[in-house]
Parts: C-alpha cells; structure tokens; sequence
C-alpha cells in the first residue's frame, strides 16, 4: 500500500445534534482508529459546520476537519483537491453527499466510495443526479434492514453493495448509565412521580416523531396517573406547536410537561436516569440511537412498529412496539399504561435492554466492520 494512502471523509455536520450528526462523529472516530495504526492519512470536510479549522473530541480521539458553512461549491473543490492527493477512498456521511465523491471519481477513476445512509433519506425515490451519484457507490451503508431493503426496492441498489452495519453507542454515555445516581438533574425537571421520556430534534419537517401524540395520550393517562410527568428534551421549530398543545391539553398550566433545551450530556443523561419510560412514537426512524441510550440505562422503550425501530425494539423482550398514532392512538396510551402499572415489567425490560446494547452495538462492533469494508477496498 502507497504511504500516501488518504480516506477522505465528507460529512453535513459534525457539531450539531441529532443521529445524523452524532453517526458522523462516530464514523469519523471509526475511520481515524482504521487509518492510524495503517500510517494512512485521514481528512475531513463538513458541508454545515462552521467555515474553517474546528476540532471536536470522541472516544478521547481529537477529530481535525474544515467546515464550509454550507458554502456547497468550496465543498465541492475541496473534495476534488483532497481526492487528487493520491485518496483512494472516500467516505460519504449522507447520500446527498454521493455527488461530490462520483465527481471526484471522474478524475481519480482508482477511486473507492463508501455511502452511509441513514433511513428516510432514501425511502422516497432520490432525484435522478443523486440516484446515479449514489449508484456509483461500491458500498452503501445502511443502519437497519428495513433501510436496506428500500435501499433495494426504492433507489435500485444491488444487494451486493449494500453493508448493513449498526450505529453504536457512545463509550462516554455507558460511564454515565454506569453511575447514574451520581447525575444531577436540570433544575425544572420533575420533582416526584413517574416521568415519561422522549428525546429527539423537535422540527416541523419532523413530526413524524410523534411528540403531539405523546401529549395528547399524557394528558389521558393523567387520569389514571394524576402524578405524571412528560419531558420533551431537544430544539426545533416546532417546539412553540408542541407547547400550544401542551397548553391546549392543560398539562401546561398543571406542571405536566417540561421542555428541555441545549441540555450538556450529563443533565441528558440525568434525565434518562430519572424517568420511568421512554417513548418516541416516531414513524420514520432509520435507526433510532435515542432507544440505544435509554436502553443503556435499563429503561422500557416504546417505538412503532416500522422501519429502523423495528431492528431497535423487540416486542416484549426490551419494549413494546405499537400502532403509528395518528392511525390509531389507542396502542400507544395502552401500552404507556400498561407500563406506567407494571413495574416488575419496566425492570424486566430495562435489563433485557441493557444487555443488547452491550452485547450488539458496541463501538468495538462497529469498528471491526466498517474496518472491513474499508480494508476490503482498499485490497
């Protein structure tokens, strides 16, 4: 192998939050653990972060990348200067990002491509530029294997090309479930009775995630549960919708609902620790790695019963999966009920969930088979 061996990674954005985000941060820190002990060299362009040199920290490894501010054309050039340095591979962190690496290719026709997806990015037919673009990928990466079969089914991927390969859990977030009385809360988070728990990006090109219907079937069970408690946590245009239904559902004006913000990882951690169920009825995850952390601290997970949460959540065993809510809001306030009432049922489940995240998505896991993509194409 030439010294000057690269992979190039091309992310949207390595400093915000959300799972496509945090799958980035994980796939950089995967593609450097590769690289180093190889003597290759690894370089990193973000589409959306902030212009110029930035640095961020995963598993103790410092991550060095230029952000471009979605400056799309210096991305672009950047790209194709990186890929004329002699880079055999590049690793596209979205599909939408599979245009540059099949433009660089053109002038470096040795050029390898890995294409990470992550869910309902590609369960709607891509445009025609941005189906070939991604076509022209040696290895697609998909996070669940409903992702994969509309991989298939939708964008006319070969099945060949396609490496299912979970997305893992943060080591650091593990220390915290480890020791989790130890995680002050944030101030305004509930004081006593059972907490239910969603954590997620609150947009209105978003909703899909169903935190209105966790609203609506809070407000229900308050009936029957006059003591409980919702906490949304995370940003988003559509925050100010979800406290106008709140307030509609007079869980404002009774203490019931908490929004949380801009939360540092421990007060998040806190807050998965403090409550008694975690739900996100959400029907376009592709994977999902919010059920992961909750999992990690023993917690029931409740998701519907499509696309990536499917691979997350087994019926029964680590959660309960229910019917999408806008279809039929019936599951989902009986199986929060069913668990709110049961708490030999939330212990038994939280356990179960805890050992699958040790046991399944391991950084170690995830590293040995992207390792195996990238070493395979590189020969």
């Amino acid at each position: 192998m030439p010294t000057n061996t690269r992979i190039v990674g091309l992310f949207p954005d390595l400093l915000g939050h959300g799972g496509v985000q945090e799958a980035g941060r994980q796939s950089a820190a995967a593609l450097a653990a590769i690289a180093t002990p190889r003597g290759w060299e690894t370089e990193y362009l973000a589409l959306n972060s902030p212009a110029g040199a930035n640095t961020l920290t995963v598993r103790d490894r410092t991550i060095s990348f230029t952000g471009f501010q979605r400056a799309k054309i210096q991305f672009v050039l950047a790209t194709l200067r990186a890929s004329r340095a002699g880079t055999p591979l590049i690793f596209a962190g979205h599909p939408n990002l599979a245009q540059a690496a099949s433009l660089a290719r053109r002038f470096v026709p040795n050029l390898k491509i890995v294409v990470a997806t992550h869910g309902i990015d590609v369960w709607q037919p891509l445009s025609l530029s941005r189906r070939r673009a991604l076509l022209k990928a040696d290895v697609v990466l998909a996070p669940s294997s409903y992702t994969a079969r509309k991989l298939v089914s939708t964008q006319d991927v070969p099945e060949s090309k396609i490496q299912c390969i979970a997305w893992p859990l943060e080591p650091e977030f593990l220390k915290l479930a480890a020791a989790p009385s130890q995680l002050p809360p944030p101030a305004n988070f509930p004081p006593q009775g059972p907490v239910i728990l969603a954590v997620g990006r609150w947009a209105a090109t978003e909703r899909y995630k169903g935190a209105d219907d966790l609203i609506v079937a809070t407000a229900k069970l308050r009936a029957k549960h006059p003591t409980l408690s919702l906490v949304l946590v995370g940003t988003g245009d559509d925050v100010p919708r979800l406290k106008q239904i709140a307030a509609s559902q007079s869980l404002t004006s009774s203490g019931a609902i908490v929004f949380l913000e801009n939360l540092p990882r421990p007060e998040l951690a806190a807050c998965y620790a403090r409550s008694d169920v975690f739900a996100l009825p959400s029907t376009g995850e592709g994977f999902g790695i919010v059920y992961l952390e909750a999992m990690a601290f023993a917690k029931p997970v409740i998701g519907v019963a499509s696309g990536g949460t499917l691979d997350l959540i087994r019926d029964g065993t680590n959660g309960l999966l229910v019917a999408p809510p806008k279809e039929n809001a019936v599951p989902l306030y009986e199986a929060l009920d069913r668990l709110l009432s049961d708490l030999a049922l939330r212990n038994y489940l939280g356990r179960n969930g805890t050992a699958i995240v040790a046991s399944e998505y391991s950084v170690s896991a995830f590293e040995q088979t992207l390792q195996g993509v990238v070493t395979k194409l590189l020969g």
